[in-house]
């Protein structure tokens, strides 16, 4: 079964922001765990849960999810 990745900066986000994954949650109205399933991959969120992320980190939803990996930060290029 063919299985499109989704690529996200949940952690990033939060780690930048000094967030819990549970203060996320509680915010989202989700499970803790669904945060980190989210950032490892394992969940793709529905469009509406997508949104409220972007919404409660203020910024575009592309800023958050890809179905390209984004660049690692700081990498050098050859």
């Amino acid at each position: 079964m063919w299985h499109e990745v989704i690529y996200n900066r949940i952690a990033m986000l939060r780690a930048e922001r000094g967030i819990s994954r549970r203060d996320l949650a509680e915010a989202l109205g989700v499970h803790y765990q669904t945060v980190g399933y989210l950032e490892r991959g394992e969940y793709s969120p529905s469009l509406h849960l997508a949104l409220r992320l972007a919404a409660y980190f203020e910024v575009a939803v592309e800023v958050v999810f890809s179905t390209e990996p984004f660049p690692r930060l700081g990498a050098e290029t050859a």
